[in-house]
C-alpha cells in the first residue's frame, strides 16, 4: 500500500526489519478493488510486567521513563520510534501509526515498582518514545492515571509532547508545580500549518502548541520549547521563528535536536520527500548526509542528536546566538525535588516518612 493516506505521515507499509518476508504490489493487469484513502486506528490492550524503562545513555537528560503507548497515531514521518513496532512483526510506516497498543494496567504496574524498597527516586520521562498525549488518550486515559500516582506520591515528573490535551491535565500540573515536581516541554517543529500537515499530521497544530505553551506558563507549570527534528532544506530556516513564538508564549527554555533517521525510518522519510518535495528530495539527503559523516544516520552518542560538520556547526550558532537574544535557557534549572517522595504501600496507601 502507498501513497497518500488522510490524516496520515508514512506514505509506504514496508516490512519490519526482523520480517521472514517482503511484499510488493505488482500490477499484472487483473483487476483489482480501489485502495482506501484512509485507515481507521486500531487499539490494542499490551500487557506489561512493568512501566518503567531505564536507559544510561549520556545525550538523554534522564534515567528513566514511561511509555503509555507503543505506536503513535501523530503520525510523524521522521518518528525516530518507529523501527520499534518492528519487535511486534509491525510495520514501522502505517502500522505504526494505525496499529497501536496501550498499557490498561499502567498504574496499577506503576505503584508496584514504586514501592519496592529498592527503589530510588528519579526523575521519571513521559514521552520519550510515542506521545503520551496522542489522541487516543481523550478515550483512554492512561498518561493522565500515570500523572495522578505520581502526585500521590510526589514523584517529579517530565513530559514532552505535540499535542494540546496535556491542558485537560492542567489541574495535576499545577499540584505538581507547587511542589517542584514537573517540567514541560513542548515539541514545536514548524510553524507552517500546511508542512505540519503532511509531516506530522495528526499533531496539534502550531498554534494550539504555543496557546498549550502560554497557558502552562500563566499556570505556573514550568515549561520550554524543542524544536524538532530540525531538517536542512525542509523546516530549519524556521529556527529562529520558532523560539521567538515560543519564548513570547512564555517559554523558558529551548533545545533542538537534528533530524534522525535509524534504521526503517530513513526509508519512509525518502518516500515522503518524494511524495512533497521531489524537487527537493535529493538536496535535502545531502545535506542530511553531510550532517551524518556522509550517512543517513549517525548513532554515535554525542553526535546523533546535533549531527557534526560545517551545516550542523552552523545550526548550532544560529540556536546559542537567538536563545541568548532571547533569554531562554538564562536561569539555571536547579532540577525537580526527588525529596518530597512517599513511596505507596502495598494497600495503596502511602509511606510517610515521619
Amino acid at each position: 500500500m502507498e501513497g497518500v493516506l488522510k490524516g496520515r505521515g508514512a506514505t509506504i507499509n514496508p516490512a519490519g526489519r526482523f520480517a521472514r518476508t517482503d511484499r510488493e504490489a505488482v500490477d499484472d493487469g487483473w483487476h483489482q478493488d480501489e485502495v482506501p484513502d484512509s485507515i481507521a486506528t486500531e487499539v490494542r490492550a499490551e500487557a506489561a510486567r512493568s512501566v518503567i524503562s531505564h536507559n544510561d545513555s549520556p545525550d538523554i537528560p534522564f534515567s528513566q521513563s514511561i511509555n503509555p503507548y507503543r505506536g503513535c497515531e501523530h503520525g510523524c514521518v521522521y518518528c525516530y520510534a518507529r523501527p520499534s513496532h518492528a519487535y511486534v512483526d509491525l510495520s514501522p510506516g502505517i502500522d505504526f501509526e494505525t496499529r497501536l497498543f496501550y498499557k490498561a494496567d499502567a498504574a496499577r504496574l506503576l505503584r508496584a515498582e514504586l514501592a519496592r524498597p529498592s527503589y530510588r527516586c528519579e526523575p521519571i520521562m513521559l514521552g520519550a518514545n510515542t506521545d503520551p498525549y496522542q489522541p487516543v488518550e481523550k478515550r483512554l486515559r492512561v498518561t493522565r492515571d500515570i500523572l495522578e500516582v505520581l502526585l500521590q506520591t510526589r514523584h517529579p515528573v517530565m513530559i514532552i509532547t505535540k499535542g494540546s490535551m496535556i491542558l485537560r491535565d492542567l489541574d495535576l500540573l499545577k499540584e505538581l508545580a507547587a511542589m517542584n515536581l514537573v517540567r514541560v516541554t513542548v515539541s514545536l517543529t514548524t510553524l507552517d500549518a500546511e508542512l505540519k500537515r503532511t509531516l506530522e499530521p495528526r499533531t496539534a497544530s502550531p498554534q494550539a502548541r504555543l496557546r498549550v505553551i502560554s497557558t502552562l506558563a500563566e499556570a505556573g507549570v514550568p515549561v520550554g520549547v524543542l524544536a524538532a527534528p530540525m531538517i536542512p532544506a525542509v523546516n530549519d530556516a524556521e529556527l529562529e521563528q520558532i523560539l521567538a513564538a515560543a519564548a513570547g508564549a512564555g517559554a523558558k527554555r529551548a533545545g533542538y535536536v537534528l533530524l534522525r533517521l535509524p534504521h526503517e525510518v530513513k526509508d519512509l522519510f525518502r518516500a515522503w520527500l518524494q511524495e512533497h518535495m521531489p524537487l527537493r528530495a535529493e538536496h535535502v539527503m545531502s545535506l542530511v548526509q553531510q550532517a551524518r559523516g556522509g550517512r543517513d544516520n549517525d548513532p554515535r552518542f554525542g553526535s546523533r542528536m546535533r549531527g557534526t560538520g560545517a551545516w550542523a556547526e552552523m545550526l548550532r550558532a544560529r540556536f546559542e546566538l537567538s536563545r541568548k537574544r532571547l533569554g531562554l535557557n538564562a536561569v539555571r534549572d536547579p532540577g525537580l525535588d526527588t525529596t518530597r517522595f512517599c513511596a505507596p504501600r502495598g494497600n495503596g496507601q502511602l509511606e510517610l516518612d515521619w
